[in-house]
């Protein structure tokens, strides 16, 4: 059974698995799209933010603690609002942020998408080389205004009481993400504000190269299943008995748990890959490096100071809630952006 293209496109009479039609950028009601996305992602950004919090936390700690241990110790010391604070901040910056990396993702996926086909390409290959291209252009365009979003909002993260999590470099206390801000810019300038963002790039763009190409490998491996358990599945409703059971119709809930799934085994992976550059990065941008004056840290003494600590395994400092908010951000964020897109489409009948 060949399930290679059964999650990109809608099936024709002599494929095994019909899914609804891919809904591209001209498809889409852009105002509905962006104002839905912003108030849709925003929700996500709510939900799983003190997962965040916790995993900056426990990446800049000088020791290893476990996740749950920092998560008591931070309500203890702190209270429950500790683990939101910075959010508002975060969530400044997420809206202009993730409506950049949806555009620059869609436009360029369509762009390269039809440009590939274009040049002869067979249809699968073309579309992952088009979503690999669009994830590291949406991940650099977004890169641009979370950078510093990032920057404030982790500071306001860390500081807090003096327990074993808190950083060990930043002796300077923001009252709100306004006051970071101006108080990072008279320090550092704006070079303060996009501290890491070299390494923020090289995080995050491949990072999504991966996540994608993860992700369609999943789908593939997963659709493979549904449609081994759908086509032993004698009667079910999954089968379309008029093309003498060769077609396969998995309903909405199956189409979207078939990506919920591979997203969050995509996330996963792309999690455990990343990882050491993600902590390298936080630690940039949080730490002030007394040692080093107003230039903070460089990389090469992130590196060694988390070897010294705890060996290269500290490097992997927060891998459990960084896992877990991957995997479920991934999870969320792929259903909810197709449920986005299919509530924006000009024209609902591409829906059936």
């Amino acid at each position: 059974m060949d399930m290679s293209n059964v999650a990109e496109e809608e099936s024709e009479s002599e494929e095994e698995i019909h899914v609804p039609a891919e809904i591209d950028w001209q498809m889409l009601d852009k105002s509905k799209f962006f104002f839905l996305g912003a108030a849709l992602f925003s929700g996500v950004s709510a939900t799983l933010y003190p997962v965040v919090v916790l995993k900056t936390r426990q990446q800049v700690a000088q020791s290893q603690v476990s996740c749950i241990k920092t998560a008591f110790s931070l309500i203890k010391g702190e209270g429950f609002r500790a683990l939101y604070r910075g959010f508002g901040t975060s969530l400044m910056g997420t809206i202009p942020a993730r409506a950049l990396y949806m555009a620059a993702l869609e436009v360029t996926k369509s762009n390269v998408g039809t440009a590939t086909v274009g040049l002869g390409l067979a249809e699968p290959t073309a579309a992952a080389i088009a979503n690999a291209v669009a994830g590291l252009t949406a991940a650099l365009a977004a890169q641009l205004v979370w950078t510093p979003v990032d920057v404030v909002s982790q500071r306001l993260m860390v500081q807090g009481g003096c327990n074993s999590s808190d950083p060990k470099g930043s002796s300077v206390r923001y009252a709100n993400g306004i006051d970071a801000f101006r108080k990072i810019m008279r320090t550092d300038g704006p070079r303060g504000l996009y501290r890491g963002f070299g390494i923020s790039v090289v995080t995050y763009a491949p990072s999504n190269a991966v996540w994608w190409a993860s992700y369609s490998v999943a789908q593939r491996m997963v659709w493979g299943g549904v449609g081994c358990y759908l086509s032993n599945k004698k009667g079910g409703e999954g089968s379309d008995n008029n093309n003498g059971g060769n077609v396969l119709r998995p309903d909405t809930k199956t189409v979207m748990a078939v990506q919920g799934v591979s997203a969050a085994m995509a996330g996963g992976m792309s999690a455990l890959i990343t990882m050491p550059l993600d902590t390298i990065k936080t630690r940039l941008q949080v730490l002030d490096g007394d040692e080093n004056g107003r230039r903070g840290p460089t990389v090469m003494q992130t590196v060694r100071s988390l070897v010294k600590e705890g060996g290269w395994m500290a490097c992997y400092r927060g891998l459990g809630p960084r896992w877990a908010s991957m995997s479920v951000s991934a999870t969320t964020m792929i259903t909810t952006y197709e449920f986005l897109k299919r509530l924006s489409a000009k024209n609902q009948e591409v829906l059936t």
